[in-house]
């Protein structure tokens, strides 16, 4: 069964940083696509970024310059680096595998509990 266990959020003050950690279990995690998504209160979850086996990657918009999504294959981990954070990146960020790695969607695997980042004005 696979297990995604999300770490690193926390409250920071906008313009701060984070450093996001997603450890994959029972899965061969070197062959996937990984993504980061978020959910703000009231809305649906969206994608942040994925990259794919090979290191490629894709950023929404909204991140872009910003954010910076990471693997390590050896540690089945992958990252997100959050630099310049502002009140709008406030949610809950999870990490999944996306069949489709450029819309995020869908995913192989059910969600894990994700981890908060508030940031504050």
């Amino acid at each position: 069964q696979v297990q995604l266990v999300e770490s690193g959020g926390g409250l920071v003050q906008a313009g701060g940083s984070l450093r996001l950690s997603c450890a994959a279990s029972g899965t061969i995690f070197r062959l996937y696509a990984w993504g980061w998504y978020r959910q703000a209160p009231g809305k649906q979850r969206e994608l942040v970024a994925t990259i794919i086996s090979g290191g490629s990657t894709n950023y929404a918009d909204s991140v872009k310059g910003r954010f910076t999504i990471s693997r390590d294959n050896t540690k089945n981990t992958v990252y997100l680096q959050m630099n310049s954070l502002e009140p709008e990146d406030t949610a809950i960020y999870y990490c999944n595998a996306p069949k489709d790695y450029q819309s995020g969607y869908p995913q192989y695997f059910g969600w894990g509990q994700g981890t908060q980042v508030t940031v504050s004005s």
